[in-house]
């Protein structure tokens, strides 16, 4: 049987990040962390999950980013071997005015996480977003009004905590907007206890659920543990965390490295190479020869023949890794219209507008297009391969079919 194929474009990205080693995590805050005792119901949350889980906390009653900077905290972080260190500050002082927080939090925050990528190169800093207080902060409503409700103080907390994850390199666990999906979805659910602020049994769950979606990047459907909720509560829970976290994973994520290869120039054997990265402080290149080069954006690489390679890019961020494969042609092809039934091959239309056929005598054959300065632009297999060129502005195109290179032009 004939199959015929329509290529894609191609483009091929590998992003690794926590990896499944069981991570010893480190949840510096206060009592919000420490009521319910949240790290070790992270830890029984892994466990119904089949993970396993090493905790550390250091959470004195009403802490401060700015205490930590000087208390326990630092002693902790700077003992080394944390994958994780969740940083939790007090429950008001990043809702307060802009100015405020950027003298009491913002450089408290930078302190903490400067001092886990110093001591843990590998570690991820993941901020813990808590929420607003039941009815809002009614005794700092006076000198800042958006505080006066919980929708209010909520908002500035997640603005706040979203700034502070993003300008510090770190991951970000919304366990506020996790609450709040849950007072608009499930307003039964009592998330506070009887003082408005700390949280029961079921937002500390809640909590619990959010973090383990970071940590493992699991579907918190699956979890099993309950703490004693109804099942109705503890599915309502997860569901919300599902929703919030889990949906959006990459949201919460702290950014990884993001490589692409684009070439510059292409003369004769040698090759201009660019690396276009994000989020990137190291970069490794495989030129597909056996050559390889470290550290520059820009890399000019000459061939000893003429032939087909296929060059590797590895960027690197804080042990994250984002690699990149390019195929490219290099050398005097002499590539030519020549015989279009030569070695079994048809090409049809050749020029073309839109659209071509390719058709060989092998059945899986291995069909690939490329631009004239050797860059991949499509690939796919088949004994009919039908082309599609609409995207490509008009010009002169090389099609390899297995071993065999031909020429095709747009029109």
């Amino acid at each position: 049987m004939k199959h015929r194929l329509i290529l894609t474009l191609l483009w091929t990205a590998v992003f690794s990040a926590f990896g499944q080693e069981a991570p010893r995590v480190l949840f510096i805050g206060n009592s919000y962390t420490n009521v319910n005792n949240l790290p070790q119901m992270v830890v029984q949350v892994a466990e119904s999950m089949g993970e396993t889980l090493s905790v550390e906390s250091n959470t004195p009653g009403g802490c401060t980013f700015m205490q930590h900077c000087s208390n326990q905290s630092m002693e902790l972080i700077r003992q080394g071997g944390w994958n994780v260190v969740v940083l939790q500050e007090q429950s008001q002082n990043p809702s307060f005015p802009q100015w405020q927080v950027e003298q009491d939090v913002f450089p408290y925050a930078a302190r903490l996480v400067d001092s886990v990528y110093a001591h843990n190169p590998c570690a991820e800093p993941m901020f813990y977003m808590t929420w607003g207080h039941q009815n809002g902060d009614s005794q700092n409503a006076q000198f800042f009004p958006v505080l006066g409700t919980y929708e209010g103080m909520d908002s500035m907390l997640a603005l706040r905590y979203v700034q502070t994850a993003h300008d510090n390199d770190a991951s970000l666990c919304p366990v506020g907007r996790v609450w709040r999906y849950i007072r608009d979805n499930y307003s039964d659910i009592e998330l506070y206890a009887s003082d408005g602020s700390h949280p029961t049994v079921a937002g500390t769950y809640a909590a619990a659920c959010a973090f383990y979606v970071l940590l493992f990047h699991r579907n918190p459907a699956e979890i099993s543990y309950n703490p004693g909720l109804t099942g109705q509560v503890a599915q309502e829970v997860r569901t919300a965390v599902r929703k919030v976290v889990y949906g959006r994973l990459e949201q919460w994520r702290r950014s990884g490295p993001q490589a692409m290869i684009g070439i510059e120039e292409r003369d004769g054997l040698t090759m201009t190479l660019r690396a276009h990265t994000h989020f990137v402080d190291s970069l490794w290149w495989n030129f597909g020869d056996g050559v390889v080069a470290t550290q520059d954006s820009v890399v000019r690489h000459t061939y000893a023949s003429a032939g087909s390679y296929e060059v590797g890019l590895v960027a690197g961020r804080h042990c994250m890794n984002d690699t990149v494969m390019l195929q490219v042609i290099v050398g005097d092809t002499n590539l030519s219209l020549g015989d279009p039934e030569a070695r079994g091959i048809t090409i049809a239309p050749n020029p073309a507008s839109d659209r071509f056929t390719v058709s060989t005598e092998y059945p899986d054959a291995d069909v690939q297009l490329y631009d004239n300065r050797g860059c991949r632009l499509m690939s796919g297999s088949g004994s009919h391969v039908l082309v599609d060129i609409s995207p490509l502005p008009p010009g002169v195109y090389m099609l390899r079919v297995g071993n065999e290179i031909r020429k095709v032009v747009k029109r």
